[in-house]
């Protein structure tokens, strides 16, 4: 699988954006998807996820109700819909791919197979 997002970009706090990761390969629907984030001098945090059905998401709590992650197996993309941001979501966004992921696992880093090449978010105060 390989993975390719885009849609970042500079925005105002209070402002919204909306990630793409395109996904290549058969298999995709298979795969649980995630969106992780790393800024400056920081490590990659997990920020959501989706399992393969797209019925179960997963957030951090310091994007819910502001972030909305969905996926469209048919166009084999998922999607990471950024309102209210804020500057502290300032980071390069990562999309990623895993075969197995489950419940207990699906905000670990090391559950992901694949990596897109992150896009970068800047929220300006």
């Amino acid at each position: 699988v390989q993975l390719q997002a885009s849609g970042g970009g500079l925005v105002q706090a209070g402002g919204s954006l909306r990630l793409s990761c395109a996904a290549s390969g058969r298999t995709f629907s298979s795969y649980a998807m995630g969106w992780f984030r790393q800024a400056p001098g920081k490590e990659r945090e997990f920020v959501t996820a989706i399992r393969w059905s797209g019925g179960s998401t997963y957030y951090t709590d310091s994007v819910k109700g502001r972030f909305t992650i969905s996926r469209d197996n048919a166009k084999n993309t998922v999607y990471l819909q950024m309102n209210s941001l804020k500057p502290e979501d300032t980071a390069v966004y990562y999309c990623a791919a895993a075969r197995a992921a489950i419940v207990s696992t699906i905000r670990l880093l090391s559950s992901y197979n694949y990596w897109g090449q992150g896009t970068q978010v800047t929220v300006s105060s």
